[in-house]
């Protein structure tokens, strides 16, 4: 007899359980879009800038790597940069792994 108050109870509101249900999503909806400002557009922002960097890339630029090597381009291909990091020393390493221009200036 309880369980049909109840069931009678909740069904007179006249399928008021819809906008409870879109309600229920907003805070999720608000931490996505706090999420997309905050930490994925500037994210690729950045990956758009480093890829812009590394299309400008040219040879007599002194540059840095991610593991902390300076050195000057001598060489370019596609997913190559040849770096002298010292006189007649060279090295190879992946065009991803350039960082940005050195302040060091080589001789």
């Amino acid at each position: 007899m309880f369980g049909i108050a109840y069931a009678l109870g909740t069904a007179g509101n006249g399928g008021g359980g819809q906008p409870a249900g879109l309600m229920q999503f907003l805070p999720l909806i608000i931490i996505f879009v706090i999420f997309y400002f905050l930490l994925i557009l500037p994210q690729q922002r950045k990956i758009k800038k480093h890829r812009d960097f590394l299309k400008e890339l040219e040879k007599g630029k002194t540059v840095v790597t991610s593991s902390g090597i300076h050195g000057k381009i001598t060489g370019l291909t596609d997913n190559i940069v040849t770096l002298e990091i010292a006189p007649n020393v060279k090295i190879k390493v992946s065009r991803d792994q350039v960082l940005g221009y050195s302040e060091i200036k080589s001789e």
